[in-house]
């Protein structure tokens, strides 16, 4: 998978990738915030400090993350892998990937946020190195109640790099 840093035109990419990847919680409860986003709300937040990274495999984009960096951490989120990509460690490259950015970047903390009600997500930040930190009821952009959990992990230069 060749990952490249997004800019702000490729919004329409970004926002079509994570539409694909997010379509599974359309029937959740509540439904994910994500399905709300428009290419207009995405590219207006990576002209201020929005950032992404897009992964492509034969010049097809097939996964994507969204991120903020600031003295204190990366914050990740919108994970996204297309559905009939997901199970193949795409998720798992890109994270990789965004953590040797991170390091490079001379910050050491990364952490995201995740529906509690999402065991797989959770198990698959777990098998990352991340931990909980932290459990709270939240209000998603929507306005629905959620319980999230902060997961986070600190990083270093001996971690392997795919």
């Amino acid at each position: 998978m060749e990952i490249v840093l997004a800019q702000s035109k490729d919004a329409p990419v970004i926002h079509q990738v994570m539409l694909q990847a997010f379509q599974e919680y359309e029937k959740a409860t509540p439904p994910s915030s994500a399905l709300s986003e428009t290419v207009d709300s995405i590219e207006q937040a990576m002209q201020q400090s929005e950032q992404a990274f897009i992964g492509y495999i034969e010049k097809q984009p097939v996964a994507m993350v969204r991120f903020t960096l600031s003295t204190k951490g990366i914050y990740f989120f919108r994970l996204s892998v297309i559905p009939e990509r997901q199970g193949q460690g795409l998720a798992k490259t890109l994270i990789s990937w965004l953590e040797q950015y991170t390091l490079s970047k001379g910050i050491t903390i990364s952490q995201c946020k995740v529906r509690m009600s999402v065991p797989r997500n959770i198990e698959l930040y777990r098998s990352l190195g991340y931990v909980v930190t932290k459990e709270e009821m939240v209000k998603n952009r929507n306005g629905n109640s959620l319980v999230i959990a902060t997961m986070e992990k600190r990083l270093s230069n001996e971690e392997e790099f795919n």
